[in-house]
This record gives structure tokens, C-alpha cells and sequence, in this order.
């Protein structure tokens, strides 16, 4: 198989796999869209797209997984976390990764609601900051949403026109 065929075979399947990676927790998406990016410039020898739009693809990147983060930390403090509530969403986040998509789902919210009981909060006070966790986490794939529409946008303008 010729090296250029190669390279837009893997710019796909690496494209694919972000898109899905997006809405899925468990996968780098946006961090995988960029590498497609990049295969993709490569596959033409980076004559349409070059090195100035990639460092913008990555910093775009970057970008994203700061939003998200940020998303979730804010979303939590908006609903009243504490400081435990935001360190238990943390951990309820890795421990739900064990137990994939529900537990990814459910473990930030248990996780806030057990800190801020630990910090002595009543139940409806904990429970409404694990809420914001899951608003937050909503922001954040909405902006890990729009972030790689803009990228994909970026590169194909910087493609094409």
C-alpha cells in the first residue's frame, strides 16, 4: 500500500474515533481529532496545510481540555461544592472509569455528593453540588463539541481556500 494512502487511512480512523470520543468519555476525542488533523496535512506533505495551522490546531486542543476541565470545576462551585465536593467529583471521576460509560456518568456526581457529606453538608445541599458537577461536565462536552467542529472548520479552510 502506497505511504499517502496509508497516512489518509489512519487520518480517518483517527477522525472517526475522536468524533466518538467526544460524546464518550473513555477516548482522547479531541485529542485524537487533531492527530487526524495532522495525518491529513501529512498525507499531502503539508503543501495545503501547514505548520502556522497546526500550532493553532493545538493550542485549540490544549484549549479544549482546559475548558473542560475548568467546566466541570466551575459548574460544581456554581451549585455550591465545597472543597471536598470538588475533590470527590475528581475521584469519583477516576474510580467511574473502571466501571465505564455509567460509571463515568454517575462517579463524578456520587463522588461530589460523598465529599461535600463529609464536610458535614446536609443531603439536599450535597446533592445539589453533584448537580452542578453533571451541569459542568455538560458545558464542558459542549465545548469539546465546538471546539472540534472548529478545528475540522480551520483545517478545511485553510485547505481549500
Amino acid at each position: 500500500m502506497e505511504t499517502t494512502t496509508i497516512l489518509w487511512l489512519v487520518s480517518a480512523i483517527l477522525l472517526i474515533a475522536g468524533f466518538a470520543g467526544i460524546l464518550l468519555p473513555a477516548l482522547p476525542g479531541v485529542l485524537l481529532i487533531f492527530a487526524g488533523l495532522v495525518f491529513a496535512a501529512w498525507a499531502e506533505g503539508f503543501a495545503y496545510v501547514g505548520w502556522r495551522t497546526l500550532t493553532i490546531l493545538g493550542v485549540l486542543t490544549a484549549a479544549a481540555y482546559l475548558i473542560d476541565f475548568l467546566a466541570g470545576l466551575l459548574g460544581a462551585k456554581r451549585f455550591g461544592a465545597g472543597k471536598y465536593g470538588i475533590i470527590g467529583a475528581a475521584i469519583g471521576t477516576v474510580v467511574g472509569l473502571i466501571f465505564g460509560l455509567p460509571g463515568i456518568i454517575i462517579g463524578p456526581f456520587i463522588g461530589a455528593v460523598l465529599g461535600e457529606l463529609y464536610a458535614n453538608k446536609d443531603l439536599q445541599s450535597a446533592s445539589t453540588a453533584g448537580f452542578g458537577v453533571w451541569i459542568g461536565m455538560a458545558i464542558g462536552i459542549a465545548a469539546r463539541i465546538a471546539v472540534a467542529f472548529v478545528m475540522v472548520g480551520m483545517f478545511l479552510v485553510a485547505r481549500f481556500v
